[in-house]
């Protein structure tokens, strides 16, 4: 995947240039001192990891700005492969602290990692390191404590996002797969280390083996094995859990619906009829995000039923109805305000796409492109890649090749500045999407019927 070619901005005379010229020079001195290393030993540079992890961020976002900055008087130049050089060194430096002794630099390693794999497309310096990086993310998994178990779970989903759907990311998927599987199906595991394994097993799988139905299915049974300790007891009620128990069933309950859009229909059959009652019977748990949850994952079920047979109805449909209508409009003083605004909002909409099945429209603007949520699916998929990449989403929809493949927006666009100034029509962007995704929901559906024969 070639890196894009940027052009330049800045003249001889700007006194922008100059101080930006100063500020880099001062980040380049700094490195070329730390690098000897204190007493010639590996890994104890004279700078910090917290500043490691910064210099990184600042040269990628002095080489975003996509600018040559020329010194005055001297003529001399500092483009941007220079800085991309620069940042690539760090990025280096952050690698070799993931096998340092010290678990306070593997974390900040790790932390740099993270913040450097959202921020930018990185694939081609990815490609020849990715089975280093593996290697050094299974080592943290296995024998970091909990809080480097969950970074490095992170990192994981991060680096599947950055390889993309090949033949790269497959063979990443498959060194982590089973070290995830094991933390998070492990009770003595940290419950932050699980949660983050829940995720990242959740989108590695999604990205990475998404053709496989062997490791599809090992992975949505682990996922399910989580979640399944908050349905009902054989007398019907919920069991008691221990603090912080709902949100690592949340985030399982999430993954596991993010590989059921990839599910073709004799599985989704036999998964509405043996989850959609203990679901709904789950509706009474006292933990208001586990609710939320909960109430996702059965609206993005109807609408997998909907897709299969238009006329799907979940035999308990009245009873779910008012229950939902009792969660869309629960005054309960005893839940905090903040949580019943957001509860009341999430199952308005739920229940609204029951009863009539209409969704209410997202937009996700980024750059001068825009895609449109429109249904249950699409938002958890959106949704499941904004939890990995935080901020950084909006950067990757417009840049990486992966994300833009399963939203339908085609190759990343090359603009100039007389395309930006020129805006298509809310309408015409509207239709282009929803036409890309409908194409692309054909294409899936096709690769459901061919696993349907395996599973």
């Amino acid at each position: 995947m070639p890196r894009s070619k940027k052009g330049k901005r800045g003249g001889t005379g700007s006194s922008k240039g100059s101080l930006r010229q100063e500020v880099l020079q001062l980040q380049l001195s700094k490195t070329a001192l730390s690098r000897p290393g204190k007493n010639g030993v590996k890994g104890e540079s004279g700078v910090s990891d917290d500043d490691l992890a910064s210099d990184v961020l600042s040269c990628y976002s002095s080489a975003s700005e996509n600018a040559s900055i020329q010194e005055e008087g001297t003529g001399e130049v500092v483009d941007e492969q220079t800085a991309q050089e620069e940042t690539e060194d760090k990025l280096k430096q952050c690698i070799d602290n993931l096998m340092d002794k010290s678990a306070k630099t593997r974390m900040a390693g790790l932390e740099s990692l993270r913040l450097a794999f959202s921020s930018k497309v990185l694939y081609d310096f990815l490609l020849e390191r990715r089975l280093t990086i593996s290697d050094c993310l299974e080592r943290s998994l296995r024998k970091g404590g909990g809080e480097e178990q969950a970074a490095a779970a992170t990192v994981c989903a991060l680096l599947c996002i950055q390889l993309g759907g090949g033949v790269e990311g497959e063979e990443g998927f498959k060194i982590l797969r089973p070290i995830l599987s094991s933390i998070l199906i492990d009770s003595c595991a940290s419950l932050s280390a699980r949660q983050s394994c829940a995720r990242a097993l959740g989108m590695c799988c999604y990205v990475s083996a998404s053709d496989d139905a062997e490791d599809l299915l090992k992975s949505i049974g682990h996922l399910e094995s989580v979640f399944v300790g908050a349905y009902p007891m054989g007398d019907g009620m919920l069991p008691s859990v221990k603090a912080g128990t709902p949100a690592l069933h949340s985030a399982a309950l999430q993954s596991w619906a993010l590989l059921c859009t990839l599910c073709p229909a004799s599985r989704i059959d036999s998964i509405l009829s043996h989850h959609l009652p203990r679901l709904h019977a789950c509706l009474e748990s006292s933990d208001v995000n586990f609710r939320i949850a909960l109430g996702e994952t059965i609206a993005l079920l109807y609408e997998l039923g909907r897709d299969i047979d238009q006329e799907f109805e979940y035999e308990k449909s009245e009873a779910l109805c008012d229950s939902l209508k009792s969660l869309a409009t629960d005054g309960n003083k005893h839940r905090a305000k903040n949580d019943r605004r957001k509860q009341r909002s999430i199952f308005r909409e739920v229940l609204q796409y029951i009863e009539t099945d209409d969704f209410t429209e997202e937009k996700i603007q980024f750059g001068i492109e825009t895609i449109y949520i429109d249904g249950w699916m699409r938002r958890r998929i959106y949704y499941a890649f904004k939890e990995v990449l935080e901020s950084g989403v909006r950067h990757q929809l417009q840049f990486n090749p992966l994300l833009r493949d399963i939203f339908g927006l085609g190759p990343p666009l090359i603009l100039d500045a007389t395309v930006k100034a020129t805006k298509i029509s809310r309408t015409e962007r509207h239709l282009f999407n929803s036409a890309a995704f409908k194409a692309r929901t054909k294409l899936r559906n096709k690769v459901r019927d061919k696993r349907a024969d395996v599973m």
